[in-house]
């Protein structure tokens, strides 16, 4: 069976850019994830926003959200939307640190090289301050930077949260609950919110595009079905991702149809997860199984537990397993930049386990 890896070439794909300037004040002392400083004039706008753009009002799972102009302080609050906003060429004044997956940066490499190319690397006067959430929300820090918009369009943000943020700016909460916004709506809602929805039409366009081209040009891809769950080798337990996680929906979009087992078994579009007796193993069929696991783990790990070995894809190899925190990120928290950057890095695996389950 040959596979084609011509979709694996991105390097001519790039997303649409407005322009790359951002503007800066004096020094920010707001510093907590030490990446880079942004000015008291703060993050950047590039390009400005399409004509008749404003006044807007964006609806979320709280409510609408009226902005009156064009934003000038973005402030972004969990995965997914600080790189929307820099795919739409706008550096926000601050976003929150990777504390998990990320590069030594406490970012991503994908949003490293969006910085860059927008001129705002860190170090530079450019750059967004970053925050750290693993306490809950920064709202401290986001308001020191006095922002004139909070994103939080993909998250899981509380009412409450949701009302502490509104106080300090025009907030745009979850379109969709439990971190079920999909990559494509947070940046509709964002492109809408800035006023580049056009711009964001295109950026979803062309992303979408690459990730069917694997597909595409690779029909078995195309025609094998896939689970995405996660097997704990510490505790035999087995969850299964379901169709409103970001995993199952990296796939689909290659083109893969997700197993009957775990559609059967999903109880409602707002469920992103379902445990799975690891007794019921066997019952797990798909053409391939993805999981991810700790630095070091192979698939032979796997395979020489007794009940992850019933697994019909765990038992014949045909495993994609990201064990590297950064590859887990591009497709666990999903955007229109990480995805261009897991066709490079996660695909040459789907397609290695594809020819291990077709043979």
């Amino acid at each position: 069976m040959k596979i084609s890896r011509r979709a694996l070439t991105l390097s001519a794909l790039t997303l649409p850019v407005l322009a790359a300037c951002s503007t800066a004040g004096q020094d920010s002392d707001t510093t907590d994830g030490g990446q880079g400083q942004a000015g008291s004039d703060g993050g950047g706008t590039a390009g400005g926003a399409e004509a008749g753009a404003f006044p807007v009002t964006v609806s979320h799972l709280y409510g609408e959200t009226e902005i009156a102009a064009e934003p000038q302080r973005i402030a972004t609050v969990s995965w997914v939307n600080g790189d929307s906003v820099l795919a739409l060429g706008i550096v926000p004044v601050g976003m929150p640190s990777v504390e998990w997956g990320g590069n030594d940066n406490q970012s991503t490499d994908w949003v490293d090289a969006k910085l860059e190319e927008l001129g705002a690397a860190w170090g530079s006067e450019s750059a967004p301050v970053t925050y750290s959430e693993a306490d809950g929300v920064a709202a401290d820090e986001i308001a020191a930077l006095t922002p004139d918009l909070i994103i939080a369009a993909y998250s899981g943000l509380t009412q409450d949260d949701y009302e502490k943020l509104s106080r300090i700016a025009p907030t745009i909460g979850p379109i969709a609950p439990n971190y079920t916004t999909s990559w494509q709506d947070a940046i509709t809602a964002i492109g809408h919110a800035t006023g580049r929805s056009e711009a964001a039409a295109q950026v979803i366009d062309e992303v979408t595009a690459a990730l069917a081209a694997v597909g595409e040009e690779n029909p078995d891809v195309a025609e094998s079905t896939f689970i995405a769950g996660t097997l704990g080798l510490t505790d035999d337990t087995i969850t299964l991702y379901t169709a409103g996680d970001t995993r199952p929906r990296f796939f689909t979009a290659l083109g893969m149809t997700q197993a009957e087992v775990v559609t059967e078994n999903t109880a409602d579009e707002t469920t992103f997860m379902v445990p799975w007796s690891a007794e019921r193993a066997d019952e797990l069929d798909s053409d391939i199984f993805y999981t991810w696991a700790t630095a070091g783990s192979a698939v032979a790990s796997f395979q020489e537990n007794a009940l992850f070995a019933q697994i019909p894809a765990v038992s014949r190899g045909s495993v994609v397993l990201t064990a590297d925190d950064h590859q887990t990120l591009s497709i666990s928290a999903a955007s229109a930049l990480s995805l261009p950057w897991a066709i490079q890095d996660v695909v040459p695996s789907v397609l290695d386990a594809v020819r291990t389950a077709k043979g």
